[in-house]
């Protein structure tokens, strides 16, 4: 069982490659039938996997199509890049989807993920300066308090403070972001990584003056073997209660998914 006050949590991200928008509709679809907890997809122009020029999806129209499909699964991408759009735009669509997905007088369920951006070839085919990784670090570090400043002042205003998932794990200067502004945060370390980046995440919320367990803690997770299902009974441990699961095209196979419930589900 999890040693935190938190329900145990299953994340999907879809990638949105290599498949037609039908099928990225209908998995999406199958998802909520299935009670996932969120719907992830991400913020790139090309693929990451597989043919490079295959089909290829943009990922905040997407989001706002979701949030009128669906009714009760929350969504967002893993991860938007900073970089891509004016602080204060991405803002503003961020209330917006939110709004889009509020249905009968419930709150929306946008989960706003971002980072500072990684993948050189979006920056090289849509113009945008790549610089280096601390400079990248620097600006998301700039943008954040615009974001925040800028979901105060928006008419509607949002429909509740949207959660901020922040992901990467650099000790220096993300986690420290992580500490100043995230709700949840999103590693892609493995366990034994991950236990000392927790440490390095409590330093920083000390010298901030915050609360580590006010960050929910997510990971992404692979299908259930013996070595995974160990691996997941240790983060619990540590406290992760968000496990994310990726699934691409062309043919999306829903059979880890599953499983995945039912392992959360086991242990809630």
């Amino acid at each position: 069982m999890t040693t935190t006050s938190r329900p145990v949590r299953v994340g999907v991200q879809i990638a949105p490659q290599h498949s037609s928008y039908a099928t990225i509709r209908d998995t999406l679809a199958e998802l909520e039938d299935l009670d996932v907890d969120v719907a992830f997809n991400w913020d790139h122009f090309y693929p990451l996997s597989g043919e490079p020029d295959g089909l290829h999806f943009e990922g905040w129209t997407m989001l706002a199509a979701w949030a009128e499909q669906t009714t009760r699964i929350q969504f967002g991408p893993l991860v938007t890049c900073n970089s891509y759009r004016n602080p204060d735009l991405l803002a503003d669509m961020a209330r917006t989807v939110d709004h889009i997905s509020a249905k009968d007088g419930a709150e929306g369920r946008l989960v706003f993920g971002i980072g500072s951006g990684w993948f050189e070839r979006d920056y090289d085919e849509y113009g945008y300066e790549f610089g280096t990784a601390g400079q990248r670090l620097d600006a998301l570090s700039e943008a954040m308090p615009r974001i925040e400043a800028r979901w105060a002042k928006l008419n509607p205003a949002p429909t509740r403070d949207i959660p901020v998932l922040i992901g990467g794990g650099g000790e220096k200067k993300t986690l420290r972001i992580v500490a100043q502004h995230a709700d949840i945060w999103h590693s892609f370390s493995d366990t034994e990584t991950l236990e000392r980046k927790l440490g390095v995440l409590g330093e920083w919320c000390e010298k901030v003056e915050r609360d580590v367990s006010d960050i929910e803690i997510s990971v992404g997770t692979r299908s259930a073997d013996n070595s995974t299902l160990r691996d997941r009974d240790r983060q619990l441990e540590l406290g992760v209660t968000l496990f994310t699961l990726g699934v691409s095209g062309p043919d999306i196979a829903m059979d880890e998914v599953r499983d995945l419930v039912k392992w959360r589900d086991s242990v809630r």
